[in-house]
């Protein structure tokens, strides 16, 4: 159990844990990317670009954000459900960079060149398996096309395994400023049972020369619910995140679905721990991390209260995106590579998902949209009180109802209803004037989510997402 040691740190029982652990959608977007159709593509795609550069010349349009992904990897990681290429090719690259221009320049095309942009993060994959002067060539290709604004976050995900300081000291002088290093266990055993092996010393020395290059934020990345992991082991991996004390900490629960994830068959079931170890494991977690003074931003994420999402959480400024909590306001998101997914208007995308199909697409000159949806007015309304819900932790009825012309007891009579156990296991209160999510129910604001995503609940088929708890 953890104990009620500040106002940030209410009581979870483990009985609470183990009655809420159930699979649910992370509501990085609504609907959600299993939602998607074929139906939408490239014609429809094009349209809602179209869309956004017509209303930038009537009035001005917000900032863009760029997601690159970069799906090689040198090796397999068995727990790793994104999308990826396992090769030590590296001459790979050269043509992967070729249709991401080809790709930019598509954009740019019709957007025009040099839209503002506040945010740019580069995932996978690796991207670090990318060499310094082929970053440094994405990077020109992005400049070229785009304007990074004054200010904006311009973050990557670093393998520890294929970077030293000498290659940090290059990001920083490319104008990243944030780095997200994926960690996800320090126990030897566990990194032999997952094939990623990396020493704390290797990842500390890289946080130790990250910090004296002046990054503004460092994230680090970990995953219960792996293989020979027990409470005591994953508590002493705790511990050592304490000592490194990165900015912000996302912390997530593994999902164990090979029937889906072919790297994942390489897993054996035996070795999962049980979920009662896994309820410990997060409370354990949990506790540590507030005892090491980071505040509980949502769901899986901590950040240190310097942090600027910290900060984001007391001002009620947090927003969602496909990256996950966001200090940026809600913008037009432009996904770039093999299965990125972007926003553009009332609109979510996602790129083919194979690199023959990606290649295939840009070097016909064709955007490389596979799969899409159009939001209806029932999903934005929708989208609107989960995305308060998930980032703010209170949906004002009116507000609501002035957006969206609804009246919200009227429109979401069911969801009311159904929300009467959550109110009554003290995680959530109705009051006149909206729905709030009491501090303990914070932790299970998934679940709360989940009351009011029609299509979830119009199918009940929950076993494709990871477990909320």
């Amino acid at each position: 159990m953890l104990s009620e040691t500040s106002a940030s740190a209410p009581v979870l029982t483990e009985s609470l844990l183990q009655r809420l652990d159930v699979p649910g959608p992370r509501y990085t977007s609504y609907p959600t990317a299993d939602r998607f159709v074929e139906a939408f593509g490239p014609a429809e795609y094009r349209q809602a670009l179209e869309q956004r550069a017509q209303g930038a010349t009537v009035g001005g349009t917000p900032p863009l954000s760029l997601y690159v992904h970069i799906p090689f990897c040198e090796a397999v990681c068995y727990f790793c459900a994104c999308n990826k290429v396992v090769t030590r090719h590296h001459d790979r690259a050269g043509e992967y960079l070729d249709a991401l221009e080809a790709e930019i320049a598509l954009h740019v095309a019709v957007l025009g060149t040099g839209k503002a942009v506040s945010q740019l993060h580069l995932g996978g994959g690796s991207p670090t398996f990318l060499s310094d002067a082929e970053i440094e060539r994405l990077m020109a290709a992005l400049r070229r096309g785009f304007r990074i604004a004054p200010g904006a976050e311009l973050s990557i995900e670093v393998d520890p395994r294929t970077v030293t300081g000498q290659r940090l000291a290059h990001l920083a002088s490319l104008g990243f400023n944030r780095l997200s290093f994926g960690v996800q266990d320090f126990d030897p055993a566990v990194q032999h049972a997952v094939h990623r092996v990396q020493s704390f010393e290797s990842v500390r020395d890289l946080v130790l020369g990250a910090r004296s290059l002046g990054f503004e934020s460092l994230n680090v990345d970990l995953i219960y619910g792996l293989p020979l992991q027990r409470p005591e082991t994953f508590a002493r991996t705790v511990e050592r995140v304490g000592e490194l004390r990165p900015d912000r900490i996302a912390l997530y629960a593994y999902a164990h679905l090979p029937q889906r994830f072919k790297p994942q068959r390489r897993i054996d079931p035996a070795e999962l721990p049980a979920p009662a170890d896994r309820v410990r494991m997060l409370g354990g977690a949990i506790q540590g991390f507030l005892g090491f003074g980071y505040t509980y931003i949502g769901m899986d994420h901590f950040a240190l209260p310097g942090d600027s999402l910290a900060a984001a959480k007391r001002q009620g400024r947090l927003h969602r995106n496909f990256q996950g909590y966001s200090t940026q306001p809600d913008c037009d998101l432009i996904g770039l590579g093999v299965s990125a997914i972007g926003r553009m208007g009332a609109t979510y995308s996602q790129n083919a998902k194979t690199l023959p199909e990606y290649y295939d697409a840009v070097r016909q000159g064709h955007f490389a949209v596979a799969r899409g949806i159009a939001l209806t007015r029932d999903d934005l309304v929708r989208r609107a009180v989960i995305m308060a819900l998930m980032c703010q932790g209170r949906v004002e009825f009116e507000s609501i109802e002035l957006a969206h012309l609804v009246s919200m007891r009227d429109y979401f009579a069911a969801e009311l209803a159904a929300l009467q156990p959550l109110v009554d296991m003290g995680l959530v209160e109705i009051d006149p004037d909206g729905i709030q999510v009491t501090p303990r129910g914070w932790y299970f604001v998934r679940g709360v989510a989940m009351v009011f995503d029609r299509h979830l609940q119009a199918d009940r088929t929950r076993e494709r997402f990871s477990r909320i708890i």
